[in-house]
């Protein structure tokens, strides 16, 4: 049977993300890095295509994803989610829009929704405001963001600055009372000639009936919590069997290590836990500026420092740094070479720790997760079980190199975990 649900990630770590959350409601998934030159795996449920597409340009998105959407189209899926962060990252002129249109638009689809509620993280959705925990979005700390600061917490304003179609609501007045109504506030979208609704979320029951009353809809948009939903449906229809052990994966040995190139609120917390137990190297992206143009000499000491380390427990390296330090970066040397700068030596320490051994890594961010994957040249990752809500463990399905060995990944969303997730998550490996 080929897979049933086919997922297009606007970034690495949300990627992760959505596949992880979709093995822990029983779907055998997998996640491609890029769009894949050959057939997916067999025995799969659902694949996740992880693309580098949050901050291109929007044409560059655009196409990406519609790329990634033929390919799933080609693999057999029989339904369709654009996932994005569940923070909603996105400027007003973001991609989030652009892109959900042209998928609506290749699909023949007259009506979606968006509705990127985790609740398990505290992303909850009502009235059409996103809050994180106890505060609007743009009062957690996402309006410092350096790439995507999110000063309005009214997605059905954000949205409608970036979409072409009307961009309506489904309120939680309709939510709560389950997926009938829901669909009814669907067909009311639809005679206002909405073609997007943002959909209230504030637990989990929500979201599972949000997915039966999505059964119908070719494409859906959103955060990772929807796999909640559309898991239920799939099994609800018949289409997919109870699976306890969706996320098993195979044993790997080798060295540990953590790469951190996020500087959200929730990794600076987990950079200090870990730094009062562990050795950490901090990569200032100053220094690999006033050297040669690749950073070598910041990388070679790194790589040199973690070395003698590695067989004493994982070590350290981040560039995580506070919202003060970071404006203070951007302004010297640009938030757009400062990101590239960062990423390029921390992809490059990761490629040099495999060559010496290291086969399980903790990546912390998205851009930071994307270079590191692309500098180890995997193609595609199996999904594991969860660390914490929205992380799982990973390993590698193949690479680019010859004669790779397999890799213990665990991909992590910046805003996502635990203040002691660095710390925990070597005891979820198998």
């Amino acid at each position: 049977m080929p897979p049933l649900l086919g997922a297009i990630a606007d970034d690495f770590t949300g990627a992760t993300d959505l596949a992880g959350m979709l093995a822990k409601n029983g779907m055998r998934s997998a996640q491609m890095i890029g769009v894949p030159e050959h057939a997916p795996p067999d025995g799969l449920d659902a694949i996740v295509v992880a693309l580098k597409s949050r901050t291109t340009p929007p044409r560059d998105a655009v196409d990406a994803s519609l790329a990634a959407l033929q390919w799933l189209r080609d693999a057999g899926c029989r339904q369709f989610i654009f996932k994005y962060c569940s923070t909603f990252d996105s400027t007003s002129k973001g991609n989030i829009g652009p892109v959900a249109d042209a998928l609506m638009d290749a699909l023949g689809a007259d009506f979606s929704i968006a509705c990127p509620a985790f609740p398990a993280n505290g992303r909850t959705i009502y009235r059409g405001y996103l809050f994180v925990g106890d505060v609007l979005l743009n009062e957690s700390g996402m309006q410092n963001h350096p790439l995507t600061p999110m000063t309005d917490a009214n997605l059905v304003r954000v949205l409608q600055l970036q979409s072409k179609k009307k961009v309506g609501l489904v309120r939680q007045e309709s939510v709560s009372k389950g997926a009938a109504e829901i669909q009814r506030a669907f067909d009311e979208n639809r005679q206002k000639d909405v073609g997007i609704a943002i959909v209230d979320a504030v637990n989990n029951a929500d979201l599972t009936e949000i997915g039966f009353a999505c059964r119908n809809l070719p494409l859906v948009t959103g955060g990772s919590g929807l796999a909640i939903g559309l898991a239920a449906n799939f099994r609800a229809m018949g289409l997919l069997p109870e699976n306890n052990e969706a996320g098993r994966l195979p044993h790997i040995d080798g060295h540990a290590a953590v790469i951190s190139g996020s500087c959200s609120l929730a990794t600076q917390r987990q950079v200090a836990a870990m730094k009062s137990v562990a050795p950490a190297f901090q990569v200032d992206p100053r220094r690999i500026a006033a050297g040669s143009a690749v950073g070598n000499d910041v990388v070679s000491e790194a790589v040199e420092w973690a070395l003698p380390r590695l067989a004493a427990g994982p070590p350290l390296i981040y560039a995580t740094a506070d919202a003060e330090q970071v404006r203070a970066i951007q302004q010297e040397l640009g938030a757009e070479r400062a990101g590239v700068l960062i990423e390029n030596a921390l992809a490059a320490i990761a490629r040099r720790l495999v060559d010496a051994g290291v086969r399980k890594l903790i990546v912390a961010g998205g851009e930071t997760s994307g270079a590191v994957v692309n500098a180890l040249g995997v193609t595609g990752l199996r999904i594991g079980e969860e660390i914490d809500p929205g992380v799982p463990w990973t390993v590698t399905l193949g690479s680019a190199a010859v004669n790779a060995p397999p890799l213990a990944l665990a991909l992590k969303s910046g805003n996502f975990g635990t203040d002691d997730f660095f710390l925990k998550a070597w005891s979820r490996l198998p």
